[in-house]
C-alpha cells in the first residue's frame, strides 16, 4: 500500500503547482483590469432573491426533480451494465445472456432520454414564466419612480434593465440550477458506486477533488468581477445607441457622423475588452480542471493496469478486468460533472451579474409615494390653493420661493415669466410629479399628499409643448386604454377640438398607423390629437404648457377655437410665452426667479405698467416689426 504513495503525493503536488500557476496569472491579469467594481451583492442574497420567483412554481421544480432522478439511475448503472459485458465475454460467450443485457443498456438509454426531454420541456416553460415575472416587476418600478429619478438614469440602461439583463437570468432557471442538483445526484451515486466497486482506487480519485474545489472558489471571486466589466460595458453601449439613434437627424444636420462613430467605436471596444477578460478568466479555469481530471485518468490508469498485470492488490484492493472497465467509465461520469461545473459556473456568475444590476432597479423606493391612508377623490370641483410653496430640483437651489395664489373652479389661470421662473414646476407640483419641500397645495381644501396618485392625476388632463405619441393607431393613442368608450364618443371629442377636419381626410381615419413618437404626424396634428385625447378622459382640471408653441399660423387658429371651448370643461391652467393667447384668462400670475411679482387679468397688468406690461409691449414690438 505505502509504495504508492510517493508517486501519488509528488504527482499531486506537480498537478497542483501547475494549476496554481495558471490560476495566479490569470487572476493577477484579471486584478489589473477590474479595478473599481466592487462587489455589491453577495451571492447567497442574490441567490435567495431569486427564489423567491421560483417559489410560486415548486410543484414544477419538484416534478423535474423526480424526473431528473430517474435519468441518473441511468449514469449510476450503465457501467455496472457494460462490465457485466466484458466478464461475460471474458468467461464464456454467450449470445442469449449479451442480448439480454444490451436490451436492458437500450431500455435504460431510452428511458433516460425521454426524462431528460421531459425534463427540458418542464423547466423551459418554468423559466419563461419567472423571467416574464421578473421583466414585468422591474417595468413597473420603472413606471413608480418619479419624473427626478427617470430624469437622471439613461434610457438605454434602463431598456437593458428590463430586456437584457433578464435574458442572462434565464439559463439559471431552465438549465444551471436543476442541472447543478443532477451533477451533485451523479457525483454522489457515482461515487457510492465507485466505493462499493474498488475502494482503493476511488480513494485515488477523491485525492483530486479538493483541488477543484480550491479553484473553483478562486473562479467564482475573480469571475464575478469580468461579468460586471461586461454587464457596465453593455449598458454603456445601449445608452449611447438610444440617444444617438433619436438624435440622428442632428447628428446628420451638424455633420459630426465621424466624432460618434469614434465615440462608439470606444465604447464598443470596451465592451470588447471586457468580454476577453471575462473568456480569459474562463479559459484558465477549464483547462486546470481538466488538467487535474487528466492527471487523475493517469494515476488511476497506472494503479490498475498494474494491479490487473501482476495480479497484485491496489490499496488492499483487488482489481480485474470489469472493475478496470467499469471504474474507467465511472471516472468519466464521476469527473464530467465536475468539469461541466465551469460552463455553470461562467453562465451562474453571468446571471449573478445580471440579477445584480435588476436588484438594483428594484430596491429603488420611488420618491413620491402615496402615504398610508391616502384617499381617493371620486370628483373634484377644481380649486387649487398654493399655501407657501418652497421647491428645489437639488438641495438648496431653490426654483420656487414662498409662491401662493388660490385658483377658483372653472377659472382660467395664466402663468408668464422668463425661463426658469418656475412656470413649468407649478404644473408638475400640482400633479404629485414631484414632491415640494415646504409650504402645501391643497385641491378642493385637500393635501395632495394625502390623495392616491392614481386617483389625483384621473382629474387632471395635461397638454404638453411636446406632444408624445406611441405607436399604434390614432384610436389607440386618443383611448390610452380607456376601453368604455365608443367610436362616437371618440368622434364627438375630435370634432370638438377640430381635429377632425384632418382626421376624416386620412385613408384609414381612426385606424390610421402612429408611427414611433407621431413622426408621420405635424406637430399641430400631433397637439390637436392631446387635445382629443384629454377631453375623452374628461378632466376636471386641464393643463396646457406651452401647447400653442412652434404651431403654424392656421393650425393655431384651430387650436385656440379648441381652447375657447374647453374653458367651459373645467378649471383651466395656461403656460403660455405668446401673451396675445392668455388675454382673456381670468388671472395672470407673473413669476420671475421662483417668485411672484404680480397679478390680476391683462387689463389690470396693463395699467399698472410693471413687469407684465414689459412682457407685453416687448412682443407686440415684435409683431409689429414683422
Amino acid at each position: 500500500m505505502y509504495e504508492y504513495l510517493p508517486l501519488l503525493i509528488s504527482g499531486s503536488l506537480i498537478c497542483l503547482f501547475a494549476a496554481g500557476f495558471l490560476v495566479a496569472y490569470a487572476l493577477e491579469k484579471n486584478k489589473k483590469e477590474s479595478m473599481g467594481f466592487d462587489r455589491h451583492m453577495s451571492d447567497g442574497k442574490i441567490i435567495r432573491r431569486l427564489l423567491q420567483y421560483a417559489k410560486p412554481y415548486w410543484k414544477s421544480f419538484a416534478l423535474a426533480l423526480v424526473v431528473m432522478v430517474i435519468s441518473v439511475g441511468y449514469d449510476v448503472i450503465s457501467p455496472l451494465l457494460i462490465g457485466d459485458i466484458t466478464s461475460i465475454i471474458k468467461e464464456e460467450f454467450s449470445l442469449n445472456d449479451l442480448y439480454i443485457r444490451v436490451g436492458i443498456y437500450a431500455g435504460i438509454l431510452v428511458v433516460s432520454l425521454v426524462c431528460t426531454y421531459l425534463q427540458a420541456m418542464i423547466l423551459q416553460k418554468t423559466g419563461q414564466k419567472i423571467l416574464s415575472r421578473i421583466r414585468e416587476d422591474v417595468f413597473t418600478r420603472v413606471e413608480a419612480l418619479s419624473h427626478h429619478q427617470l430624469s437622471n438614469i439613461p434610457v438605454g440602461k434602463l431598456v437593458t434593465r428590463v430586456c437584457n439583463d433578464p435574458n442572462n437570468i434565464s439559463y439559471m432557471f431552465t438549465n444551471i440550477l436543476v442541472t447543478l442538483a443532477k451533477n451533485m445526484m451523479i457525483v454522489v451515486g457515482v461515487l457510492a458506486a465507485m466505493f462499493a466497486l474498488n475502494y482503493g482506487l476511488a480513494l485515488i480519485a477523491v485525492c483530486f477533488v479538493p483541488f477543484v474545489i480550491l479553484f473553483t472558489l478562486m473562479f467564482r471571486k475573480f469571475s464575478r468581477k469580468a461579468h460586471r466589466q461586461v454587464s457596465d460595458a453593455t449598458t454603456a453601449v445601449n445608452t449611447f445607441l438610444s440617444e444617438n439613434l433619436s438624435g440622428m437627424k442632428i447628428i446628420q444636420i451638424f455633420n459630426r457622423q465621424e466624432r460618434k462613430y469614434a465615440e462608439f467605436s470606444a465604447h464598443s471596444g470596451t465592451l470588447t475588452k471586457a468580454k476577453k477578460n471575462r473568456m480569459f478568466v474562463f479559459g484558465i479555469f477549464r483547462p486546470t480542471v481538466y488538467m487535474i481530471y487528466i492527471t487523475s485518468v493517469l494515476f488511476l490508469f497506472y494503479f490498475s493496469a498494474k494491479g490487473y498485470i501482476t495480479d497484485s492488490r491496489i490499496l488492499g484492493t483487488i482489481v480485474t478486468s470489469e472493475v478496470v472497465v467499469a471504474f474507467y467509465l465511472y471516472l468519466n461520469k464521476f469527473f464530467n460533472p465536475i468539469q461541466a461545473l465551469a460552463e455553470q459556473f461562467d453562465a451562474l456568475q453571468r446571471s449573478f451579474a445580471a440579477a445584480e444590476k435588476i436588484f438594483t432597479v428594484l430596491d429603488m423606493e420611488p420618491e413620491v409615494v402615496d402615504a398610508p391612508d391616502a384617499i381617493e377623490l371620486d370628483s373634484i370641483e377644481g380649486k387649487i390653493e398654493f399655501e407657501d410653496v418652497w421647491f428645489a430640483y437639488k438641495p438648496g437651489e431653490w426654483v420656487l420661493k414662498g409662491v401662493s395664489f388660490t385658483v377658483e373652479p372653472r377659472q382660467t389661470v395664466a402663468f408668464v415669466g422668463s425661463t426658469g421662473s418656475g412656470k413649468t414646476t407649478i404644473l408638475s407640483l400640482l400633479c404629485r410629479n414631484y414632491d415640494i419641500q415646504k409650504g402645501r397645495i391643497l385641491v378642493d381644501g385637500i393635501d395632495i399628499r394625502t390623495i392616491k396618485k392614481s386617483s389625483l392625476r384621473r382629474h387632471f388632463g395635461q397638454m404638453l409643448q411636446d406632444v408624445f405619441l406611441f405607436s399604434g393607431t390614432i384610436r389607440s393613442n386618443i383611448l390610452l386604454r380607456k376601453e368604455d368608450v365608443t367610436d362616437e364618443q371618440i368622434w364627438e371629442a375630435c370634432r370638438y377640438v377640430n381635429a377632425d377636419r384632418f382626421i376624416s381626410r386620412l385613408e384609414k381615419g381612426l385606424d390610421e398607423e402612429v408611427r414611433e413618437r407621431g413622426n408621420n404626424f405635424s406637430a399641430g396634428q400631433r397637439q390637436l390629437l392631446s387635445f382629443a385625447r384629454t377631453i375623452v378622459h374628461k378632466p376636471s382640471v386641464m393643463i396646457l404648457d406651452e401647447a400653442t408653441a412652434n404651431i403654424d399660423t392656421e393650425t393655431e387658429a384651430l387650436i385656440q377655437d379648441s381652447l375657447e371651448k374647453m374653458k367651459n370643461i373645467g378649471t383651466m391652467l395656461v403656460v403660455a410665452h405668446r401673451l396675445s393667447t392668455i388675454q382673456h384668462a381670468d388671472n395672470i400670475i407673473v413669476l420671475s426667479k421662483g417668485q411672484i411679482l404680480e397679478q390680476g387679468n391683462h387689463q389690470a397688468l396693463l395699467q399698472k405698467q410693471g413687469r407684465y406690461h414689459q412682457l407685453f409691449m416687448l412682443q407686440y414690438t415684435k409683431e409689429q416689426l414683422k
